[in-house]
């Protein structure tokens, strides 16, 4: 569809490197990982609460 290369991935991450800096994207990550987990969670009690 959008056909991303490897030179692209690499510009976007290192303009995102640029914008951040090297402390805070660990930080946004960890975040990232929390929410990704939390969600997991909620539709796995969802699943158990219809059965």
């Amino acid at each position: 569809m959008f056909g991303l290369g490897i030179q692209e991935i690499l510009i976007i991450a290192f303009i995102i490197l640029l914008l951040f800096g090297g402390k805070k994207i660990p930080e946004m990550m960890r975040g990232l990982g929390r929410g990704v987990k939390s969600f997991k969670d909620g539709m796995k009690e969802g699943d158990e609460s219809e059965e």
